[in-house]
């Protein structure tokens, strides 16, 4: 019979180290969408035809504080990919300034 500390030791513990590191790249996913969210302006949302900024920020900031692995914290997660892989550019792509030529704004 397998002793239950050696299989604390050599099965969970290395699982346990498994789960905290993909619950740390999703709290980090999370907060760099959270940032990127507070610092881009707020009429490129608008000019890029996405949801406000008040809207992606408080969708961000929810998402970090809904951590974790549960059922809540992945679809906190997909809201922050949501963010990531379709706002994000659409967002960066919007230039500031008047007349832009194909260099930059005049």
């Amino acid at each position: 019979m397998i002793n239950a500390g050696v299989v604390d030791t050599l099965i969970l513990g290395p699982i346990r180290g498994v789960f905290a590191l993909v619950a740390l790249a999703m709290f980090a996913v999370k907060m760099w969408a959270l940032v990127d969210a507070a610092i881009r302006p707020a009429p490129a949302y608008v000019a890029a035809g996405k949801q406000t900024k008040v809207f992606w920020v408080v969708v961000t900031a929810v998402s970090v504080f809904l951590g974790g692995l549960s059922l809540f914290g992945i679809i906190a997660m997909v809201a922050a990919i949501v963010y990531l892989v379709d706002v994000r550019p659409a967002v960066r792509g919007v230039r500031r300034g008047g007349d832009a030529g194909p260099y930059g704004p005049w």
